[in-house]
């Protein structure tokens, strides 16, 4: 058998199994059809070329209730190089800054602590700690990524974290205090390798803190376009509750935050550790998934129906724009975006062009749609009609950026969970 073909089959295996539990994935949350990866933007030399685009369906577990898609490309062609740098988002350094600062008064954080973080990325976060005089390490496998917080004076290496890393780590005589993973969760294929490398790496009386955007909001607020091929996995509470209990970790803390449309903040240590206690926001949270279903295979199965009528809704307000010769852009190219336009079919028939901050995006195209990116300067050079917010989740944000555009009677426009005109 060949490499590609045994690299094939075990892509079919993974999609037919559960990534955690390793039951048989029989139930479709929702079916996107097919789509590029979803940060795999292109440059102008390869607009003639061929682009490869995947199956993006989604499964639910019947036993654990995790909701994940197959491992369509592994996660090194996706993250060794990658385009998101979350500097460029100034919310999200304020919510990272307001963490740090809390961090390190709750956990008495002080010069002799390690503070550890998986995806690390340009080091947004590793800073606030750094400049407070606590070490650090930043986990990043994106060299472009990792080179720019190593330029900072961020320790970081350019690894994929898992087990064997953890070993690693520990052999070397470095634990962490704090070891942090913000959006990292749902990157991870290998979700038991993972975790089992997080109970490794933390100190007897250390504290794991993760963000990740809740299943529950997801369904709620039909944000199917977060779902795209690097994001393995969605959770609920009670999914990673049991997930951590395999490994003898403790979810002592649970916190709901308005990070990417509606997240989680989990906090959790090992097991039978004095240092913490679990709260009531634990038992409070999984209880509201409980009432709202989330163990109920029938909200899971509904979830593609409203999928297809938010598509409806969407495809008819720019048929209804276009019909009226209005002249639309889009704000951002954020991978949530092109998973919007490539399942509902949006190319430049209907939006001419977006912008972004992030200068390693711009001169580029949307992957599938091959909608050009240029700096925010476009806008206000050509004054469309209606600027759509495609990091929709930055909507207040970039309308304060942007709200020059009035000047002309321009609008903004979000499409999720609804379509609305501000």
């Amino acid at each position: 058998m060949r490499v590609e073909d045994a690299d094939e089959q075990r892509v079919i295996n993974i999609i037919r199994r559960c990534r955690f539990c390793n039951s048989p994935l029989e139930h479709t949350f929702v079916d996107l059809g097919v789509s590029p990866l979803a940060n795999s933007y292109i440059s102008a030399k390869e607009l003639a070329a061929v682009e490869a685009f995947y199956p993006l369906h989604v499964y639910v577990c019947s036993s654990c209730f995790l909701v994940q898609v197959g491992e369509i490309k592994s996660p090194k062609k996706i993250f060794s190089d990658y385009a998101y740098f979350s500097s460029y988002s100034d919310s999200w350094l304020k919510h990272s800054s307001a963490f740090a600062h809390i961090a390190i008064e709750q956990y008495g954080l002080n010069s002799s602590s390690m503070v550890v973080e998986i995806g690390s990325n340009d080091g947004y976060l590793l800073n606030y700690f750094f400049r407070a005089g606590i070490p650090v390490l930043g986990i990043e496998p994106a060299y472009n990524v990792a080179a720019v917080a190593q330029s900072k004076g961020l320790n970081t290496i350019t690894r994929f974290f898992n087990k064997a890393l953890a070993k690693e780590l520990v052999k070397d005589g470095l634990q962490a205090d704090l070891l942090v993973g913000n959006n990292v969760l749902a990157h991870i294929p290998d979700i038991n390798d993972f975790v089992a490398g997080l109970k490794i790496l933390l100190k007897p009386k250390g504290v794991i803190s993760m963000e990740f955007p809740h299943l529950l909001t997801l369904i709620k607020e039909v944000q199917f376009d977060t779902i795209y091929h690097e994001h393995y996995s969605y959770f609920s509470l009670s999914t990673v509750l049991e997930i951590f209990n395999r490994y003898d970790l403790e979810i002592f803390n649970c916190e709901l935050v308005k990070t990417h449309g509606g997240s989680l903040r989990i906090s959790a240590c090992h097991k039978n550790s004095e240092t913490n206690r679990q709260k009531e926001t634990v038992k409070e949270i999984l209880e509201y998934e409980q009432k709202e279903g989330l163990k109920d295979l029938a909200v899971y199965e509904t979830f593609n129906d409203k999928v297809r009528n938010l598509k409806r809704s969407i495809l008819s307000f720019l048929i209804q724009q276009k019909d009226e010769d209005k002249f639309l852009a889009a704000y951002g190219a954020p991978a949530k975006g092109n998973t919007l336009l490539n399942y509902c079919g949006i190319g430049t028939d209907f939006i001419s062009f977006t912008v972004d901050r992030n200068p390693h995006k711009q001169g580029f195209y949307l992957p599938g749609s091959r909608i050009p990116i240029y700096k925010p300067k476009k806008v206000f050079d050509l004054k469309p009609d209606y600027l759509i917010i495609l990091p929709w989740n930055l909507k207040d944000e970039i309308m304060d950026q942007m709200a020059d555009i009035r000047s002309w009677g321009g609008q903004f426009v979000t499409l999720v969970p609804k379509v609305d005109i501000y």
